[in-house]
Order: structure tokens, then sequence, then C-alpha cells
């Protein structure tokens, strides 16, 4: 289907939703509410843009015909210069409604849970485990967002075994969404006396958060066990039973929560934790769903793929998706992310491109 054609039809769509949103049984359902109210801040996008393209593209006729039929000289020269003006707007017109026809995520907005857990490569693997956390919550900081600890697992070197934690703000997920995958990393650990490089891995979860009324959680599926905290954690370490732990019994996820010192505070947070989990399942079915023909180039998502290397002695950082390499690893774990996550963004949008619009359709 050409860009006009997939106009039109928008077109089309966009009346459709005019008439749904003055139904005032609308709000009765949240869900479909804000889907629908999303839509149609986006449609209306869309039609702007579309009404100034296809004044564009009236003028230029008028343009032409006033060339090609007006006698008078002074007119005509009006009309060349219009028509000069209206041909350069065009193109660009055009680049901006492509880039509209691509549907918005609906999941951008979304605030996350991230989840790191060393991987391959023992004490240097926690290390690095840290280091990424820090490196997102200084990027966090940048852009004014929140961040809270769900729930850590330190290591007797300082690192961490794995460490989940929230971020919530503008537009999160939509920044962070390309970062779940395998990260290596290849450094010399301050324990090494030869100075050999070694090579260790760390994998990084980033899962929407959920609200209540879209993924429901019956008490019924639930088991829940309460147990003593175990640590680094303070005194109540084994003196208390705040630690829980909620198996989810359709699915078999278990999610266990410990840092807190109430076991209110833990039960609350694993059941964030869980409403992310089956979230993100579900997502993935549907993501399944949709690219079962065709791969996104920027990645599938899929947990055990490895998408960056972080060299150090190099100073470099490649991202194996879009084969980008940035020789300023030192700023990059600092958190300054954006040049990264900008290319990788780019990247999605002009796959996504090719599938709303194929190569050769006008």
């Amino acid at each position: 289907m050409g860009m006009i054609e997939k106009l039109e039809e928008l077109s089309a769509r966009f009346a459709e939703v005019n008439t749904i949103i003055q139904d005032p049984d609308l709000v009765r359902d949240p869900k479909r509410y804000r889907e629908i109210m999303r839509e149609h801040s986006h449609l209306t996008e869309v039609m702007d843009a579309y009404t100034q393209y296809k004044e564009i593209i009236q003028g230029i006729e008028d343009a032409q015909h006033l060339i090609t039929e007006e006698d008078d000289h002074d007119m005509k020269e009006m009309a060349r210069e219009e028509l000069k003006e209206l041909e350069t707007k065009k193109p660009a017109m055009e680049e901006k409604l492509k880039f509209l026809l691509i549907p918005p995520d609906p999941l951008e907005e979304k605030n996350i849970i991230m989840e790191i857990r060393g991987g391959t490569g023992g004490d240097e693997a926690s290390l690095f485990a840290a280091d990424l956390f820090r490196m997102y919550t200084r990027y966090a900081e940048t852009k004014g967002w929140k961040y809270e600890i769900m729930d850590l697992s330190e290591t007797e070197v300082g690192g961490y075994k794995e460490i989940s934690f929230s971020l919530s703000g503008k537009n999160v997920y939509g920044h962070l969404r390309w970062e779940g995958g395998v990260h290596r990393v290849q450094r010399v650990p301050e324990t090494e006396a030869q100075g050999r490089i070694h090579t260790s891995a760390v994998t990084v979860a980033v899962l929407p958060e959920a609200e209540e009324t879209e993924i429901e959680i019956r008490q019924e599926d639930l088991r829940i066990d309460v147990m003593r905290a175990g640590g680094p954690g303070g005194q109540c370490v084994n003196t208390t039973d705040s630690a829980v732990r909620i198996t989810h019994l359709p699915t078999g996820l278990v999610v266990i929560q410990q840092d807190e010192k109430s076991q209110i505070k833990n039960k609350a947070k694993a059941l964030r934790v869980l409403r992310a989990r089956l979230f993100d399942l579900e997502e993935s079915k549907k993501q399944a769903e949709r690219s079962a023909a065709r791969r996104n180039m920027v990645g599938s998502g899929d947990r055990s793929e490895r998408i960056r290397t972080y060299n150090f002695p190099q100073n470099r950082v490649t991202d194996h998706r879009i084969n980008l390499t940035l020789y300023k690893l030192d700023q990059f774990m600092q958190g300054n992310l954006d040049e990264m996550l900008d290319a990788l963004n780019i990247s999605a949008k002009e796959e996504a491109l090719k599938a709303a619009i194929p190569a050769g359709d006008a």
C-alpha cells in the first residue's frame, strides 16, 4: 500500500475514532479509553500534516495552471515563484508524513523495572553489574527520572550478583527499551597481576511496568511464602520473617523480595515485579506473533542475544545490532548514553518505516 492510500485509510479511521470518543460509555472502560485517546492524538497529528500536504499539492496544480493558461506576465512570474516555494516544501512534508505513518508504541510512555544479573565471569561480572547500575542511574538523573531499588544481592567484592530497580519519569521505556540483552565487558580486573584482559558478561532485562487494570492477578493464582531475609542488610537480617516469595501458579514465575524490613512493603514490591514480568510475557508473545516472518534489525529482544561490548583498554563501546562503535566508553559509563540510544531508536524507526511503506511505494 502506497503512502496516499495509507493516509486515506487513516483518514477514514480518524472519522471512526471521532465518533467513538463521543460515546459517553467510553469512560467506563479505562483501558479502552486510554487506547482510543492515544490513537486520537496520533491521528490528529497525522491528519493535520496530511491537510497541509494536500494544500501543497493543490497549490502546485494551481500554479502550474496559471503558468500555462495565464496571459499576464506578472501573474505568471508570481505563479512561478509560488511553484518554486511549494516544490521545495513538498519533499520535506512527504518525509514527515512517512514517519508519522509509523504507529506509535503504546509502551513508550511507561515506567520500567530493570533487572541486571551477573553472568559468566564470576566476581568481575558482578562488579560490572554494579557499574551498569550506576551508569543507568546517572543517565536517569540527567533525564530527571526517579529510581527505586526493588531488590539486590551483593557479593563479597562489592559487586551485584543481581539487582532490580524501577525507573519512573517521561518516556522511560521509549529511551531504554533496547537495553535488554547480554552486555559483554573486556577489561583487566584489579586482581589480575599479569595485566591480562578478561571477558565477562552481564544480562539486562527491561520490563515495562503494568497498571493494575492491564494485568489481572487473581489471589487464587498466587502462593505467598514468608521467610527470613538473607545476605547484607543490617541487624534485622535472619531475625525477622520479612522476606516474601510469591509464586504465580499458572506461569511458574517466582519473585522474591527481601530488601525492605517490612513484610508488607516486600509483598507490594514483589507484586509490582510480578505484574511487570507477566506484562512482559504477554508483550513478548505479541511481538513474536507480529515479527514471525521478519526480525527487526535492532534486535529480537531476546535476553540471550549479545547486544553490546564494552572494551575498557581501548575506551570503546560497540553496539552489535547497528554496528555503531564509540571511542568514548569513559563518558558512556558516566551516563552519557544519548548518542547510542538515539542511533538505536532511529534505526528502529527506519525499519518500521520499511514495514509501513514498502520500497517503491509512493
